[in-house]
Parts: structure tokens; sequence; C-alpha cells
């Protein structure tokens, strides 16, 4: 089914949209990106406005298309990836956002998390949705909209209640997978991946959690319907009318974490992946078992197909990687992200100083919601060259982090790690990563695997690719690096990480925010 045809691919992420086009070969035939506004209304929180994100969709799908002089005619499917836990309300009928979303980053209700803490509730939700408690995820996100979003004017020209509007399904709930969907075939849909993000949903039944719902009061009418990754029955088709003009099944569909271990070929159990973005994902393929983790991971839905079991995955969810580079360019200590390598190179060492880039708490395996950055051991002579340096090494340790916690879960030694995202174009940073955690890091040569991921995904389900065998002999490796570093040196480096780690931990408590 490929000859003239292709697969489209919407990459929604925290800090622009990429729409992408594959060959059967998994090859890029064209792209296009366009950045969102980011809104920070008080500290610890951010937004993102859905009218300008859905703008940007629309953008970068035409611009892509008109680039490479293809038709939309020419795609057999479209798949989507997205911003996981980002959050947002919007009215059924007019399709308006109530409310700018919530973004995953956001912890103004840390103080919720907290209480839930504090009531002995945290177990329960483990155990059925695989998540900590954190602001990080979707649920509390959703009760703070339903609580303090803006009323919306009703015909009978009063406030209405948020709450019974989204009883009455009048409001509909979603992350931005549900919200792109919408506004692509107007069903409300949602997949498996996404909705185990939410902390809403139990992974171990496939189902919306009636007890969570009642204790985060949100409606189940509300809710998106839960779809498999690719869908055979597809989500909907893009209508002829609108802006693309033509009929095309919108089939697939990941969280950009799970479409990385997709886009991957993370298919088997034991198979792992780290995606450096915003934050960094390290996700393991534990195949149909769901494995609860002592360590502080989190156990979540990795995929499923149509007609088969859900793939599940431990998950390392680290906060702050590619956006510490983006804060040394906001302090100036580098022009742009690319100076960040020879920067790092022209110094031997950080001269003892180490970053703890806590910028919106700690995640995996730590989970501290009142952790923020930290530069310690800096003398006199210290250069920006040691911040910069020290900035990329946190990188590597808070992967190590991550990697000791899936091992001691997991009981699988990793003998090789698969990276992507935009950081891993950095050789220092992947060599130093595969110094500090003493395994080889394969690169691939499509390093936007999360779009890949998604575009394979709906690809799958409207036949474009027979099986994931295809798909496997589609990846195809750029640079391998492997551990050169003396593996006591590492450790010694290491170790005197997690001292400064214990520097950052707890520092917003009692008003440390304001």
């Amino acid at each position: 089914m490929s000859g003239n045809s292709y697969i489209g691919a919407i990459d929604q992420g925290t800090t622009g949209t990429r729409f992408m086009v594959f060959d059967h070969d998994g090859t890029v035939v064209t792209d296009a990106y366009e950045t969102h506004e980011q809104f920070y209304p008080e500290p610890g929180w951010v937004e993102h406005d859905p009218l300008e994100i859905w703008e940007n969709t629309k953008s970068v799908v035409r611009a892509a298309l008109d680039d490479a002089d293809l038709s939309a005619e020419q795609l057999a499917a479209i798949g989507v990836t997205n911003q996981r836990e980002t959050t947002l309300l919007w009215d059924r009928d007019t399709g308006k956002p109530v409310h700018n979303a919530i973004v995953w980053q956001d912890r103004r209700t840390t103080d919720r998390v907290e209480q839930l803490e504090s009531e002995g509730k945290v177990e329960e939700i483990r155990a059925k949705t695989g998540l900590e408690a954190d602001a990080y995820f979707s649920a509390t996100k959703a009760e703070w909209l339903l609580d303090n979003a803006d009323p919306i004017k009703t015909q009978r020209a009063r406030p209405a209640d948020m709450k019974e509007r989204a009883a009455e399904g009048e409001l509909l709930f979603g992350t931005i997978d549900s919200w792109l969907i919408y506004n692509l075939t107007g069903n409300h849909v949602t997949d498996v991946t996404n909705a185990s993000r939410t902390m809403l949903f139990d992974i171990h039944e496939m189902e919306w959690d009636d007890d969570l719902l009642r204790e985060f009061d949100v409606p189940a009418a509300c809710l998106p319907e839960v779809r498999p990754s690719s869908d055979e029955d597809y989500y909907g088709t893009t209508d002829p009318d609108g802006f693309l003009g033509a009929e095309i099944p919108v089939a697939g569909a990941l969280g950009d974490q799970q479409a990385a271990l997709f886009g991957q070929t993370c298919f088997d159990a034991g198979n792992a992946k780290n995606t450096y973005g915003t934050g960094s994902f390290f996700l393991m393929n534990t195949g149909n078992e769901a494995v609860d983790s002592d360590h502080g991971l989190l156990t979540t839905v990795g995929f499923q197909r149509s007609g088969e079991p859900v793939q599940y995955a431990l998950e390392g969810s680290i906060f702050v990687t590619g956006a510490a580079i983006e804060w040394l360019e906001d302090m100036t200590l580098i022009e742009d992200a690319a100076e960040s390598e020879a920067l790092a190179r022209s110094v031997d060492s950080t001269d003892g100083v180490y970053v703890v880039p806590a910028f919106t708490g700690l995640g995996a395996p730590h989970w501290d919601q009142r952790a923020r950055g930290t530069i310690v051991g800096m003398t006199r002579g210290t250069r920006r060259e040691h911040v910069v340096r020290a900035t990329l090494e946190s990188i590597a340790y808070q992967t190590r982090d991550v990697a000791e916690a899936m091992v001691a879960d997991s009981g699988i030694e990793m003998e090789s790690l698969r990276v992507d995202g935009g950081a891993v174009k950095n050789n220092f940073l992947c060599q130093l990563q595969a110094d500090i955690i003493g395994t080889e890091i394969a690169r691939p040569e499509v390093d936007e695997t999360t779009a890949l991921g998604s575009a394979y995904a709906a690809g799958l389900a409207v036949g474009y690719w027979d099986d994931p065998d295809e798909l496997r002999d589609n990846w195809r490796v750029d640079r391998e690096f492997e551990p050169d570093m003396n593996r006591a040196e590492a450790d010694r480096m290491y170790d005197r990480w997690s001292d400064a780690v214990e520097r950052a931990t707890d520092w917003a408590r009692d008003g440390g925010d304001s």
C-alpha cells in the first residue's frame, strides 16, 4: 500500500508543533515546525493556548505538504503524538477551550497532592494507576480547572456551573491528543497510553476508575472514549471540507514517550529507550506484565494494537534536561544549544561544580515536588564553561538515577540504550552518557522517533505496513557510543552528584516559591 502514498504524523510537543511525512522505509519526506507561547501566570504555573496549538497544527501540516509538493490525498493515514498530561476543557458545541491548557510541568496543585499524601491515599492511587501521586499528572489539573476556570455563559444568559456542564457532557476533558483528534475528526477519543497518564485510569482493568473520578470530582460524561494506540477502526477521518480538503483516516495516537518507544521499535520485553527533550523519559518494555516499581519508577501503558493485549512499560520521568540547556540560553551563558558542546569540551572537568536542574521539582526516582534548581561547588575560579559542562553532566547523572532503578525493578541488565530527541545530536553528551551509566548508547538515523512512532501506529492500522517486523527492518543506527571512562571515576562523580541532589531537595517548603 506504499507506492506514491505516505504517512503523516502530528507531533505536538511542549515547546512547539511539528508535522512530518514518512515513506515506507521510515525516511522523512518533509516536515515543518512552529513554536507556541509559554505562559507563566504565577511562579510554578505553566500554561499553553490550545487555540494557538490548533492553528499551528494546521499551519505546519499545510507547510510540510506544500514544501514537498504533496497533496493531502497522498496521506494514507495520520498519527498523533503529544506532550502528555497537559490538560484542558472545552465546549462540545463551540469547540472553544474554557481556559488555557495546564501544562505537565505546572505545580499549582502541589498542595492538593500533599493532601492526598496526608490522607493516606497514595498507595491506592499507585496500585490502580501505576503512578506516583503528583501534580505532574492530569487528575488534579482537571479538578483545578473545574473549580477555577471562568464559567461559560449558557443560552439562559447566566453563569453555568462547570461541573454541572461537565456532568451533562457539555464540557469535554482531554489531553492534547484528544484536543487535536477532536479538531481533526469531531470525535472525542484518547488512546490507552494517554489515558494511563491521567491518574484517573485503572491500567489493570483498562478503564476509567469510578473511585478516582469521585476523588477528583471529574464527571465521567466529560471523558473521552479510550481506544488502542494503533486502531484499525480509526478514531475518525478528517473533514473533506476542512483545512486538508481530503478525508484521511486518523488511526494512531500515543503519548510522546510511548511514541518514541514504538518508533525505536522497542516491541519486546527488555527493550529500552531514553528520549532527551524538554525533560528526559526513560522507558523499558515489560511485555504484557505491569511491573510494580519499588524504586520510584512509574508503571505505565506502553502501547496497544487493535485486537492485541496491552504492552506495559516501566518509566523514569526526568522533568528537566533539554530545558536546562534552554535555561543556559536564558541566562546568556550560551547563545544557542549547539554552543554547549564546544564549551563543555573546552574544560577538562566541571572543577567540582554540580548543577541540579530541579526547576519544577525532581521526578523519578526522587519525586520531590518542592526541590528546586541548585548550583553547588562554585569557587572564585568558576567560569561559564564549568557551569555549562555541569549542566550537561546533570542530564547524564539523572539518567543514571533512573537506569539503576530500572535494573533494580526489572532484574534486566541493559546492554544497550536507544536514545533520541534533540539533545542526542550532542556527541559529547552521548559519550558522557555511555560513560556514566556504563552502557552502550545507540543513536538512530531518524532521531525524531516520537513522530515516527505515531506514524508507525497509524500506518499499521491502515495496512501501510503489514507487521512490526517491517518496522524493525527500518531501524538504522547512526552512531554507537561505548563506555570509555574508568568505572571507578564514573562512580566517584556520580556519588558526588547524589550529595548535590540532597542539597536541592525540599527547598520550596514554607513559602520558598514566593
